[in-house]
């Protein structure tokens, strides 16, 4: 798995060139504006529950002793809590809907690295829509079955903290790498087979997934590319393990 996750990471070294020297920058514009309200629409509701889930929490603690340790542990769980669900739902509700732009661009990617004349197979905008709202569907409920017990972790002092801040960004970096490879699995994989195909991958999503995080903790910006750069580099990565299957299904 870690020569996956190294794989993953490196195959953004080229991204910026390629996409420049493809001219995809224009195919990027609507995803971008999704990217950036989704995440200023949840940056707001996170705003405003986080003090009142802290509040709560903290009220369970029914005696004056350690009420005020508790209330500190509350109110970083809390917060954290709110972080790892904005980021989880901010994560595949920008996937879902930016994939009728994000498939056309994996395709021409797709077509650079392996010529005009492969085969594949040929979808709508709508059916990539409705692929896109599946993937992220199924992958949002698993994450969110993963991430609500890492979260209870911070229960333990230190040495939980830093266990489910290190769980929380590789489960969130897998599914964000999983949503990127399937912009170009969608066209060679049915749903199932690309569930498959990914899970024998598991580092190279990783890999991918990481950066997609990081790119995230970079204000405004972060928002912005990370759509470009991560699908980019994720397209580039899937092309070349379906090369190294003796045969690609069409």
């Amino acid at each position: 798995m870690i020569k996956g996750i190294l794989n993953g990471l490196s195959t953004y070294s080229n991204s910026f060139s390629l996409i420049s020297k493809l001219g995809l920058w224009k195919y990027f514009a609507v995803p971008m504006i999704i990217s950036f309200l989704t995440a200023v629409t949840i940056g707001m509701m996170a705003w405003g529950f986080s003090d009142d889930l802290g509040h709560w929490i903290a009220g369970i603690w029914p005696w004056e002793w350690g009420a005020g340790g508790f209330d500190t542990i509350a109110q970083i769980v809390s917060a954290l809590f709110i972080i790892a669900i904005g980021l989880v739902l901010y994560k595949h509700i920008i996937m879902a809907f930016s994939a009728p732009f994000m498939s056309p661009v994996s395709e021409k990617i797709e077509k650079h690295m392996r010529g005009e004349h492969h085969t594949h197979r040929n979808t709508s905008n709508t059916e990539q829509l409705i692929r896109g709202i599946r993937i992220n569907v199924r992958n949002l409920a698993f994450e969110l079955i993963l991430t609500i017990p890492i979260l209870l972790l911070n229960i333990i002092p230190l040495i939980g903290s830093v266990t489910a801040t290190v769980l929380l960004f590789l489960t969130q970096s897998y599914y964000a790498g999983f949503g990127n490879m399937d912009y170009t699995l969608e066209r060679h994989y049915k749903y199932r087979q690309s569930v498959d195909f990914v899970k024998a991958h598991k580092g190279q999503a990783i890999g991918n997934g990481m950066v997609f995080m990081l790119f995230l903790l970079i204000p405004v910006v972060g928002i912005i590319l990370v759509l470009p750069i991560s699908v980019t580099a994720a397209t580039v990565q899937t092309i070349k393990l379906l090369d190294q299957k003796e045969e690609l299904p069409v």
